[in-house]
């Protein structure tokens, strides 16, 4: 059992473990770590989609860390997408990081809003 003591502590991130299956959408405004499978949209300030992770839906962050799948659009700022990542839909970014073996099948649009 998590006991909190004060607010500060407060501040845990959302966690959806390997194995379970969420449908709706998830709403935060800290991190949000997906390592199972989401059917629905996500906005937080930081989504991070392990390996292993699913996402059938859009993510609109501040910062994405994408190891495993997204099968949808993303609005963020900051996009890292890792080896063996894999993603469809429009990945719309100011700042762009990617390595080598990700399997994009989508289109990259620069951001030219003013952003934060």
């Amino acid at each position: 059992m998590l006991a909190f003591t004060n607010a500060d502590e407060k501040q845990s991130p959302t966690v959806i473990g390997a194995g379970c299956k969420i449908t709706g959408d998830i709403k935060s405004d800290l991190t949000v770590q997906i390592h199972g499978t989401v059917r629905g949209d996500i906005t937080a300030t930081v989504v991070v989609i392990g390996r292993g992770g699913h996402v059938i839906g859009d993510i609109n962050a501040e910062t994405l860390f994408l190891h495993g799948d997204l099968n949808g659009s993303a609005l963020v700022n900051t996009a890292n997408i890792f080896s063996n990542a894999r993603m469809s839909g429009t990945l719309t970014y100011r700042t762009l990081n990617i390595t080598s073996n990700t399997e994009l099948e989508c289109k990259l649009a620069k951001r030219k809003d003013k952003g934060h």
